[in-house]
Protein backbone atom coordinates (compact mmCIF):
# COMPACT_ATOMS: atom_id res chain seq x y z
CA UNK A 1 0.00 0.00 0.00
CA UNK A 2 1.64 3.74 -1.06
CA UNK A 3 2.35 5.70 1.78
CA UNK A 4 -0.82 8.07 2.70
CA UNK A 5 -0.23 11.73 3.45
CA UNK A 6 -1.06 10.46 7.16
CA UNK A 7 1.29 7.75 7.86
CA UNK A 8 3.78 10.28 6.41
CA UNK A 9 3.21 12.91 8.90
CA UNK A 10 2.90 10.66 11.88
CA UNK A 11 6.32 8.95 11.08
CA UNK A 12 7.51 12.54 10.67
CA UNK A 13 7.29 12.62 14.48
CA UNK A 14 9.34 10.21 15.23
CA UNK A 15 12.42 11.85 13.81
CA UNK A 16 14.95 9.95 16.52
CA UNK A 17 13.93 6.46 15.32
CA UNK A 18 15.88 4.18 12.72
CA UNK A 19 14.85 3.28 9.50
CA UNK A 20 13.91 -0.31 11.15
CA UNK A 21 11.91 1.00 13.92
CA UNK A 22 9.82 3.62 11.34
CA UNK A 23 9.32 0.21 9.29
CA UNK A 24 7.78 -1.34 12.14
CA UNK A 25 4.98 1.51 12.76
CA UNK A 26 4.55 1.53 9.41
CA UNK A 27 3.62 -1.97 9.07
CA UNK A 28 1.37 -1.54 12.35
CA UNK A 29 0.04 1.63 10.82
CA UNK A 30 -0.90 0.03 7.06
CA UNK A 31 -2.08 -3.35 7.99
CA UNK A 32 -5.92 -4.49 8.59
CA UNK A 33 -8.70 -2.30 7.61
CA UNK A 34 -7.69 0.60 9.07
CA UNK A 35 -4.28 1.17 7.20
CA UNK A 36 -3.88 4.15 6.12
CA UNK A 37 -5.67 5.91 7.79
CA UNK A 38 -3.86 6.37 11.05
CA UNK A 39 -5.76 5.05 13.20
CA UNK A 40 -5.11 1.52 15.10
CA UNK A 41 -7.46 -1.30 16.83
CA UNK A 42 -5.23 -3.84 18.51
CA UNK A 43 -6.57 -7.31 19.97
CA UNK A 44 -4.39 -7.64 22.98
CA UNK A 45 -5.24 -11.44 24.66
CA UNK A 46 -3.00 -11.29 28.30
CA UNK A 47 -5.42 -11.95 29.94
CA UNK A 48 -4.94 -15.69 30.87
CA UNK A 49 -1.93 -14.66 32.94
CA UNK A 50 -3.13 -11.10 34.26
CA UNK A 51 -6.34 -12.78 35.53
CA UNK A 52 -6.48 -17.13 34.93
CA UNK A 53 -8.14 -19.03 32.09
CA UNK A 54 -11.65 -19.64 33.60
CA UNK A 55 -11.87 -15.91 33.94
CA UNK A 56 -10.57 -14.90 30.64
CA UNK A 57 -11.92 -18.30 28.13
CA UNK A 58 -15.03 -19.77 30.22
CA UNK A 59 -17.47 -17.21 28.20
CA UNK A 60 -15.76 -18.68 24.81
CA UNK A 61 -13.88 -21.88 25.44
CA UNK A 62 -12.44 -21.45 21.91
CA UNK A 63 -10.05 -18.82 23.41
CA UNK A 64 -8.33 -21.56 25.43
CA UNK A 65 -6.83 -22.32 22.24
CA UNK A 66 -3.85 -19.46 21.11
CA UNK A 67 -4.36 -19.65 17.58
CA UNK A 68 -8.18 -18.46 17.96
CA UNK A 69 -7.24 -15.42 19.10
CA UNK A 70 -4.42 -14.74 16.53
CA UNK A 71 -7.16 -16.05 13.54
CA UNK A 72 -9.68 -13.19 14.82
CA UNK A 73 -7.15 -10.30 14.74
CA UNK A 74 -6.86 -11.13 10.85
CA UNK A 75 -10.35 -11.84 10.33
CA UNK A 76 -11.26 -9.07 11.62
CA UNK A 77 -8.55 -6.75 10.04
CA UNK A 78 -6.86 -5.85 12.87
CA UNK A 79 -3.93 -3.84 12.95
CA UNK A 80 -2.00 -6.10 15.12
CA UNK A 81 -2.14 -8.68 18.12
CA UNK A 82 -0.56 -8.68 20.97
CA UNK A 83 0.18 -11.50 23.54
CA UNK A 84 2.47 -12.81 26.47
CA UNK A 85 5.25 -15.48 25.58
CA UNK A 86 3.46 -18.40 25.24
CA UNK A 87 0.59 -17.23 23.28
CA UNK A 88 3.38 -15.40 20.72
CA UNK A 89 5.34 -18.97 20.68
CA UNK A 90 2.44 -20.65 20.16
CA UNK A 91 1.56 -19.15 16.61
CA UNK A 92 4.14 -16.91 15.30
CA UNK A 93 5.38 -19.49 12.93
CA UNK A 94 1.67 -20.25 11.35
CA UNK A 95 1.31 -16.49 10.88
CA UNK A 96 4.32 -15.43 10.25
CA UNK A 97 4.13 -12.40 8.16
CA UNK A 98 0.01 -11.88 7.71
CA UNK A 99 -0.28 -9.63 11.15
CA UNK A 100 2.26 -7.97 12.97
CA UNK A 101 2.76 -9.23 16.89
CA UNK A 102 3.40 -7.27 19.72
CA UNK A 103 4.96 -9.19 22.40
CA UNK A 104 4.09 -8.49 26.21
CA UNK A 105 7.41 -8.39 27.51
CA UNK A 106 6.02 -8.14 31.07
CA UNK A 107 3.07 -9.52 33.32
CA UNK A 108 1.57 -10.00 36.53
CA UNK A 109 -1.17 -12.42 38.17
CA UNK A 110 -3.63 -12.32 40.22
CA UNK A 111 -2.95 -15.42 42.57
CA UNK A 112 -0.85 -13.31 44.66
CA UNK A 113 -2.26 -11.95 48.28
CA UNK A 114 0.06 -10.01 49.32
CA UNK A 115 -0.83 -6.99 48.42
CA UNK A 116 2.27 -4.14 48.47
CA UNK A 117 2.78 -1.95 45.35
CA UNK A 118 1.73 -2.50 41.97
CA UNK A 119 4.65 -3.73 39.80
CA UNK A 120 4.60 -6.79 36.90
CA UNK A 121 7.22 -9.03 36.58
CA UNK A 122 9.65 -9.22 33.36
CA UNK A 123 8.53 -12.35 31.22
CA UNK A 124 9.84 -11.35 27.43
CA UNK A 125 13.18 -10.38 26.16
CA UNK A 126 13.86 -8.11 23.08
CA UNK A 127 15.69 -10.89 21.79
CA UNK A 128 12.64 -13.38 21.98
CA UNK A 129 10.54 -10.67 20.08
CA UNK A 130 13.03 -10.84 17.09
CA UNK A 131 13.21 -13.94 17.02
CA UNK A 132 9.53 -14.44 16.74
CA UNK A 133 9.36 -11.94 14.02
CA UNK A 134 7.15 -8.97 15.99
CA UNK A 135 7.04 -5.46 14.72
CA UNK A 136 7.06 -4.68 18.27
CA UNK A 137 7.04 -4.81 21.98
CA UNK A 138 5.06 -4.43 24.94
CA UNK A 139 5.34 -3.16 28.60
CA UNK A 140 2.79 -2.33 31.63
CA UNK A 141 3.46 0.62 33.49
CA UNK A 142 1.88 1.71 37.10
CA UNK A 143 2.26 5.40 37.93
CA UNK A 144 1.26 6.13 41.46
CA UNK A 145 2.63 2.71 42.56
CA UNK A 146 5.09 2.65 44.47
CA UNK A 147 7.18 0.68 42.86
CA UNK A 148 7.03 2.86 39.93
CA UNK A 149 11.20 3.58 39.45
CA UNK A 150 11.63 0.06 39.40
CA UNK A 151 9.14 0.09 36.07
CA UNK A 152 10.38 3.02 34.86
CA UNK A 153 14.10 2.09 34.66
CA UNK A 154 12.81 -1.33 33.15
CA UNK A 155 10.89 0.10 30.59
CA UNK A 156 14.09 2.58 29.50
CA UNK A 157 16.43 -0.18 29.65
CA UNK A 158 14.20 -2.46 27.33
CA UNK A 159 13.17 0.68 24.75
CA UNK A 160 16.78 1.58 24.17
CA UNK A 161 17.46 -2.52 23.51
CA UNK A 162 14.04 -2.58 21.10
CA UNK A 163 14.63 0.48 19.40
CA UNK A 164 18.36 -0.70 18.84
CA UNK A 165 16.73 -3.75 17.18
CA UNK A 166 14.45 -1.61 15.30
CA UNK A 167 10.96 -2.40 16.99
CA UNK A 168 8.34 -0.31 18.14
CA UNK A 169 7.94 0.22 21.95
CA UNK A 170 3.82 0.17 23.04
CA UNK A 171 3.21 0.99 26.64
CA UNK A 172 0.50 0.00 28.41
CA UNK A 173 0.23 3.00 31.14
CA UNK A 174 -1.93 2.39 33.75
CA UNK A 175 -2.17 4.53 36.91
CA UNK A 176 -2.29 2.32 40.46
CA UNK A 177 -1.08 2.24 43.82
CA UNK A 178 -0.55 4.38 46.97
CA UNK A 179 -0.38 7.53 44.78
CA UNK A 180 -3.98 7.48 43.57
CA UNK A 181 -7.19 6.49 44.83
CA UNK A 182 -8.89 3.81 43.16
CA UNK A 183 -11.43 6.32 41.11
CA UNK A 184 -8.74 8.43 40.53
CA UNK A 185 -6.94 5.43 38.74
CA UNK A 186 -9.73 6.94 35.26
CA UNK A 187 -9.39 10.22 36.37
CA UNK A 188 -9.02 12.76 33.40
CA UNK A 189 -5.84 14.93 35.11
CA UNK A 190 -4.47 11.19 36.14
CA UNK A 191 -4.85 9.61 33.01
CA UNK A 192 -3.25 12.41 30.87
CA UNK A 193 -0.55 12.43 33.37
CA UNK A 194 0.44 8.75 32.40
CA UNK A 195 0.39 9.67 28.82
CA UNK A 196 2.96 12.27 29.84
CA UNK A 197 5.00 9.85 31.81
CA UNK A 198 4.56 7.20 28.64
CA UNK A 199 6.01 9.48 26.18
CA UNK A 200 8.70 11.15 28.57
CA UNK A 201 9.81 7.42 28.70
CA UNK A 202 10.07 6.77 24.94
CA UNK A 203 6.91 4.99 24.16
CA UNK A 204 5.79 5.33 20.44
CA UNK A 205 2.45 3.90 21.19
CA UNK A 206 0.25 4.48 24.33
CA UNK A 207 -2.68 2.96 25.97
CA UNK A 208 -4.44 4.16 28.53
CA UNK A 209 -8.07 3.86 30.41
CA UNK A 210 -10.82 6.17 28.96
CA UNK A 211 -10.65 8.95 31.19
CA UNK A 212 -13.91 9.91 33.47
CA UNK A 213 -15.35 12.92 34.44
CA UNK A 214 -13.38 13.37 37.96
CA UNK A 215 -10.34 15.81 38.59
CA UNK A 216 -7.67 13.45 41.21
CA UNK A 217 -4.92 15.60 42.28
CA UNK A 218 -5.54 18.83 44.06
CA UNK A 219 -2.95 20.72 42.43
CA UNK A 220 -4.26 19.61 38.86
CA UNK A 221 -7.79 20.70 39.95
CA UNK A 222 -6.99 24.19 40.30
CA UNK A 223 -5.01 24.40 36.60
CA UNK A 224 -8.35 22.26 35.41
CA UNK A 225 -10.81 25.77 36.92
CA UNK A 226 -8.37 28.24 36.23
CA UNK A 227 -7.87 27.69 32.46
CA UNK A 228 -11.47 26.11 31.90
CA UNK A 229 -10.03 22.93 30.78
CA UNK A 230 -13.53 21.15 29.34
CA UNK A 231 -13.82 17.55 30.87
CA UNK A 232 -17.96 17.14 30.60
CA UNK A 233 -17.77 14.94 27.42
CA UNK A 234 -15.55 12.06 27.02
CA UNK A 235 -14.30 13.50 23.73
CA UNK A 236 -13.56 16.73 25.96
CA UNK A 237 -11.48 14.21 27.83
CA UNK A 238 -9.87 12.50 25.08
CA UNK A 239 -8.25 15.42 23.59
CA UNK A 240 -6.67 16.40 26.65
CA UNK A 241 -5.33 13.27 26.80
CA UNK A 242 -4.32 13.06 23.52
CA UNK A 243 -3.11 16.80 23.76
CA UNK A 244 -0.88 15.08 26.97
CA UNK A 245 0.89 13.61 24.95
CA UNK A 246 2.93 16.06 22.89
CA UNK A 247 0.52 17.92 21.71
CA UNK A 248 -0.58 14.99 19.66
CA UNK A 249 2.25 14.01 18.38
CA UNK A 250 2.13 10.15 20.40
CA UNK A 251 0.28 7.60 19.14
CA UNK A 252 -2.38 7.48 22.15
CA UNK A 253 -4.88 4.36 22.26
CA UNK A 254 -7.40 3.25 24.97
CA UNK A 255 -8.59 0.16 26.36
CA UNK A 256 -12.12 -1.33 25.57
CA UNK A 257 -12.21 -2.35 29.64
CA UNK A 258 -13.99 -4.59 31.27
CA UNK A 259 -16.64 -6.59 29.30
CA UNK A 260 -19.75 -4.76 28.93
CA UNK A 261 -22.86 -4.21 26.43
CA UNK A 262 -22.50 -3.29 22.47
CA UNK A 263 -24.28 -0.28 22.86
CA UNK A 264 -21.93 0.98 25.84
CA UNK A 265 -18.99 -0.37 24.09
CA UNK A 266 -19.99 1.73 20.84
CA UNK A 267 -20.86 4.69 22.74
CA UNK A 268 -17.25 4.93 24.43
CA UNK A 269 -15.53 4.64 20.69
CA UNK A 270 -17.45 7.24 19.05
CA UNK A 271 -16.06 9.48 22.51
CA UNK A 272 -12.54 8.14 21.73
CA UNK A 273 -12.94 9.15 17.82
CA UNK A 274 -14.82 12.02 18.67
CA UNK A 275 -11.96 13.01 21.32
CA UNK A 276 -8.99 12.87 18.63
CA UNK A 277 -8.01 9.23 20.06
CA UNK A 278 -5.79 6.99 17.70
CA UNK A 279 -7.71 4.06 17.77
CA UNK A 280 -8.49 1.37 20.72
CA UNK A 281 -6.86 -2.20 21.90
CA UNK A 282 -10.07 -4.40 22.83
CA UNK A 283 -9.21 -7.71 24.64
CA UNK A 284 -12.11 -9.07 26.47
CA UNK A 285 -14.92 -7.20 24.87
CA UNK A 286 -13.95 -8.92 21.70
CA UNK A 287 -12.37 -12.48 22.20
CA UNK A 288 -15.00 -13.45 24.82
CA UNK A 289 -17.67 -13.15 22.34
CA UNK A 290 -18.80 -15.76 20.18
CA UNK A 291 -16.65 -15.41 16.75
CA UNK A 292 -19.55 -13.81 14.34
CA UNK A 293 -20.20 -10.83 17.36
CA UNK A 294 -16.57 -10.51 17.54
CA UNK A 295 -16.37 -10.10 14.24
CA UNK A 296 -19.12 -8.17 13.72
CA UNK A 297 -18.12 -6.09 17.30
CA UNK A 298 -14.73 -5.23 15.89
CA UNK A 299 -15.84 -4.42 12.46
CA UNK A 300 -18.45 -1.51 13.97
CA UNK A 301 -15.35 -0.26 15.95
CA UNK A 302 -13.13 -0.19 12.88
CA UNK A 303 -16.19 1.80 10.92
CA UNK A 304 -16.17 4.32 13.75
CA UNK A 305 -12.64 4.81 13.23
CA UNK A 306 -12.55 5.19 9.58
CA UNK A 307 -12.76 2.18 8.10
CA UNK A 308 -14.38 2.15 4.76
Amino acid sequence: MAMTERVKQILSWYGSDSPGTLANLYRLLNSGRLAGTGKLVILPVDQGFEHGPARSFAPNPEGYDPEYHAQLAIDAGCNAYAAPLGFIEAVAARYAGQIPLILKANNSDSLSKLGGAPCSAVTASVKEAVRLGCAAIGFTIYPGSDARNTQFEELRELAQEAKAHGLVVVTWSYPRGSGVSKEGETAVDVAAYAAQIAAQLGSHIIKVKPPKDLVELPEAKKVFEKYQIPTKTLADRVRHVVQSAFNGKRIVIFSGGEAKGTEEVLAEIKGIAEGGGFGSIMGRNAFQRPRAEALKLLAEVMKIHGAK
